[in-house]
């Protein structure tokens, strides 16, 4: 009897349910897009298989960016974390950054949730095995490994560190994703066959240790905030003020070195067995030994990983080391003296696509329909991941709705310098956000964040008319009260220059304006309050943007002239279908580069590398005639 295969159509497909993949579903099927989110276990579900920890130094910028396009996982985080810190606070606001230790569980259970009560949205724990194309070479559908077709006018691909995936440590090597999950052995082929271009990334984890076996009084006790600063613009503050989970830190030693240094020899990150190429910023220890040999120690903290659970992760220890090695190398580290290990260190090697085959969208050139995201573009972590998810399911909806799609440059986002460095920039290594890579971080800051995008996510539709009124209310508070502060005069009475000289301010001499005290180092606006009679009653929110627009506006003007700068370029637009080879006097270099990219614009041709200022005038020249 000849085996029937089952046929399915769908609007959109989802290839994969970590951070991106849920993302990616929430945000087509939230637009009314009948969607499909497949896994290879749906315990795998928005699953933290290393830090347990959302946000941190640059990438909660990137969790309130998702929120404000009317993403998931801030609000998702709100409600699971054990501890919350604002990172940074003695520095400038451009680099204060929320970051939250999660209950890992918790988290995946409410990701979970969410998706399952999602209209238009249906989860099928099953391997996606083939990408299947028209005679035309766009997108028609996929293939799972039972044969089964689901035909759709979108995929997007979230496979994070599954593909060909292979765990490591000492002289095992496993062919499993992370947390021992089952691999996805076969979309890579599918992907080789229509001319996709394959790298061979590795990530690492550490140990996760017994904490009943782990002495804390040896190491610093960290707190968390109070008050709790939550992620997402729309949860209420007084919800998050929750008994908090403590962090510990410690530290390695000469005697945890010396362990490492001797046995180097027996480490598959030395000895030829991983062949991926790891992330330079998130080295393991024994690559931190290696490469920091004047250090004689390294900060390790030891986090919760739930509330439930007696786990604790070793955060800054991660390894491939042997058993044995593993073992005495923690036991070496003061508190972990008697530590049981419940999960070996590993790292592990996953294939993920060259990232210069997507348009600005995340499609791919080769194969219209089909988008891409997260890890499997070649970036690490959870929050990259979320954000490029949220990003690539948005555009694969308006393509589908026949709408304009989502694009954000780098003077509006953490999210478009993202984007655009994957696109442009050539990554041989997994990328990570950092925001020593946003050229205009001072107006790209983590408190405006609804500011500058909540405004795209009303227009594509995954902000409510609800929360649109709420943000334009909260805008024109901000506005008024900033007016109001510039035109305030404060007369240089006697009892002004008293509060002054109390606050260890200079006296004044002449009235000046309100706005002009803010600007002093030792005052802000909350400080002024005591010359400001009239003071509205405004949130705290509203407080803290007036105080930072006032007292750095010299820099934000400067910066705001030279994003006005970047966008001249950024709007001259390089048609889809230029030839390069018709353009006279380009030098082979930037003619290959051009090619291959195909930027859209001359501002994004002139991030490539090998491509010059002097490419660049000919190519204007090219395109104005």
């Amino acid at each position: 009897m000849a085996s029937v295969i089952l046929e399915e159509n769908v609007d959109v497909v989802v290839v994969g349910a970590g951070h991106a993949g849920c993302e990616a579903a929430l945000a087509c099927a939230r637009l009314g897009l009948e969607t499909v989110l497949f896994t290879m276990s749906v315990e795998s579900i928005a699953m933290m298989p290393c830090n347990p920890h959302i946000g941190g130094s640059s990438k909660g910028h990137l969790v309130r960016e998702i929120d404000a396009l009317g993403g998931e996982m801030a609000s998702c985080i709100d409600h699971t974390f054990l501890q919350s810190r604002m990172l940074n606070r003695s520095k400038g606001p451009a680099v204060h950054s929320l970051r939250a230790q999660a209950d890992k569980a918790a988290y995946s259970a409410r990701m979970r949730r969410t998706l399952e009560t999602q209209e238009h949205l249906q989860i099928r724990m099953q391997e996606v095995t083939e990408i299947v194309t028209d005679s035309a070479g766009a997108l028609a559908g996929v293939r799972t490994i039972s044969g089964s077709i689901w035909r759709c006018k979108a995929a997007i691909l979230c496979t994070g560190t599954y593909l060909n995936a292979r765990c490591i440590y000492g002289e095992v090597s496993v062919p499993t994703g992370p947390n021992a999950m089952q691999a996805a052995g076969h979309l890579t082929d599918s992907l080789l066959k229509h001319g996709i271009e394959m790298y061979r990334f590795k990530t690492g984890t550490p140990a996760r240790i017994d904490g009943k076996t782990i002495d804390y009084s040896k190491m610093t006790r960290q707190d968390g905030d109070v008050p709790v600063v939550p992620f997402s613009f729309e949860t209420d503050p007084a919800t998050v003020q929750i008994d908090q989970v403590p962090v510990y830190l410690t530290h390695t030693n000469e005697e945890t070195h010396a362990i490492l240094r001797d046995n180097l020899d027996r480490s598959p990150l030395y000895s030829g067995k991983i062949t991926g190429t790891g992330p330079r910023y998130c080295p393991s220890i024994e690559d931190k030994v290696v490469r920091f040999s004047e250090k004689t120690s390294h900060q390790v903290f030891v986090e919760p990983q739930g509330r439930d659970t007696d786990e604790m992760y070793i955060d800054g220890m991660s390894s491939s080391m042997p058993e044995d090695v593993q073992v005495r190398m923690y036991r070496t580290v003061p508190g972990l003296e008697h530590a049981r290990i419940v999960r070996m260190a590993y790292a592990i090697e996953y294939d993920c696509i060259n990232a210069l085959q997507l348009t600005d969208t995340f499609e791919f050139k080769k194969i219209p329909g089909l988008y891409s995201a997260g890890q499997f573009n070649g970036s690490s972590g959870y929050e990259e991941a979320a954000a490029q998810g949220l990003y690539a399911g948005i555009n694969a909806a308006m393509k589908i709705l026949g709408r304009e799609s989502l694009r954000i440059d780098r003077s509006e986002g953490y999210i478009g310098v993202l984007i655009d460095d994957l696109i442009t920039k050539e990554n041989h290594e997994p990328y990570r956000m950092m925001t020593s890579r946003a050229e205009y971080r001072l107006l790209l800051r983590q408190d405006n964040a609804d500011l500058r995008l909540l405004e795209k996510g009303y227009r594509v539709g995954l902000v409510s008319e609800e929360r649109y009124r709420r943000f334009q209310k909260k805008k024109s508070r901000i506005e008024a009260e900033i007016k109001r502060v510039r035109e305030l005069n404060i007369g240089a009475s006697r009892q002004v220059n008293q509060a002054l000289e109390q606050a260890g301010s200079t006296p004044l001499s002449t009235s000046v304006t309100l706005a002009e005290l803010i600007r002093r180092p030792e005052l802000d606006y909350k400080k002024t309050q005591l010359f400001d009679k009239e003071r509205p009653e405004l949130p705290e929110d509203v407080q803290e943007e007036v105080n930072i627009e006032i007292k750095y506006e010299g820099y934000i003007q400067r910066q705001t002239k030279q994003v006005q700068q970047f966008r001249k370029t950024e709007h001259m637009r390089i048609p889809a279908d230029i030839d390069y080879d018709l353009v006279p006097s380009l030098r082979n270099e930037a003619r290959q580069k051009l090619k291959e990219i195909r930027p859209s614009s001359i501002g994004q041709a002139s991030r490539i590398m090998g491509v010059n200022p002097a490419d660049l005038s000919v190519l204007l020249i090219y395109l104005k005639r």
